[in-house]
This record gives C-alpha cells, structure tokens and sequence, in this order.
C-alpha cells in the first residue's frame, strides 16, 4: 500500500479517533501521543492492511486498545482534570461567597469522581462530561447497554449519596 491509498484509507478517521482517545485518557497530550503510535502501528503494518474491509473499525479498535494499555500503564496521567467541571460552571449574577461555594462543590465533585472504580468514572465521563450516547460508550468500551446504565447509577449514587452527606454537616 503506497502513502496516497494508506492516507485516503485512514487519515479520514483521524478526529474521530482522537476524539475516542482523549475521551478515554482525558488528557491532549497523551491521546495525541497514542493516536501518533497508532499511526506508526497502521503504518509499519500497511501491507498486511489491504485485507482490511472496514479500515474505520480497525482504527477505533487499535486506538482503543491503546487507550486502555496507557491506561493500565504507569505513565497514564491522574492529575489533570481539576478544572475541566469548572469550566462547566457558568459565571451568574451571584456574590463572590456564593461563586466560591460553588467552586467548592465542584472540587469536591471532582475527588469523589476521582474516588469511583476506574469502569464507572470512564462511563461517567463519556456520558456525562463528553456527552457520548450509550451505543458509543458501548463500542469504546465492550460494555452492554444494561453495564452502561448500572455503572452510571452506582457512579451517581456514590457522588450523591457523599455530597448530600457533606452538605448536611456543613
């Protein structure tokens, strides 16, 4: 396969695959790291490639993949994301106290995030944060739609369940 056909048949997927990838690793540098290796990866296997009737399959399953390796690996990144739900909220008319409060809870939000199994955080940030439907999260994952909803309920019910509890005492 020559560098024109290998271009026409995976360059075109291109963002979503870093779409995929930063939704599972939640950082730019390292989906944009793991979207570079799954290139070198497509590129050093192009000939045993031409085989391939659904090159876009084949690429989200290699980035996926990938992903999920970094993941388990020791370079994965678990200090980014602080201000990503901050960003969510929108500045209002409020006072600086009540704008702080907020601030607050959010950080709060964030560590009990933080503190939820690997799967459920995952599904809850691919359905909640960027706002992929079940049937995506399904394909990135492997996880049925019932493994979806369940993950999502438990992850919702943990975080309600300690912010209603902090939120009583103070």
């Amino acid at each position: 396969m020559d560098v024109e056909i290998f271009k026409k048949r995976f360059l075109p997927f291109h963002p979503k695959l870093y779409r995929i990838a930063y939704a599972l690793v939640e950082n730019q540098a390292d989906a944009e790291d793991i979207l570079q290796e799954a290139y070198c990866k497509l590129w050093n296997k192009r000939e045993e490639l031409e085989g391939i009737l659904n090159p876009e399959a084949f690429s989200v399953t290699l980035v996926k993949n990938l992903c999920l390796d970094f993941l388990r690996s020791p370079r994965a990144r678990h200090d980014e994301g602080e201000e990503s739900l901050e960003r969510i909220v929108i500045a209002t008319d409020s006072s600086p106290e009540k704008e702080q409060e907020e601030k607050d809870d959010i950080r709060y939000v964030q560590k009990l995030i933080e503190l939820l199994p690997n799967n459920q955080r995952q599904v809850l940030r691919l359905y909640s944060m960027e706002d992929y439907s079940y049937e995506e999260i399904e394909q990135l994952t492997g996880l049925s739609t019932a493994n979806i909803r369940t993950l999502l309920f438990r992850a919702r019910k943990f975080i309600r369940e300690k912010f209603d509890k902090s939120n009583s005492y103070g």
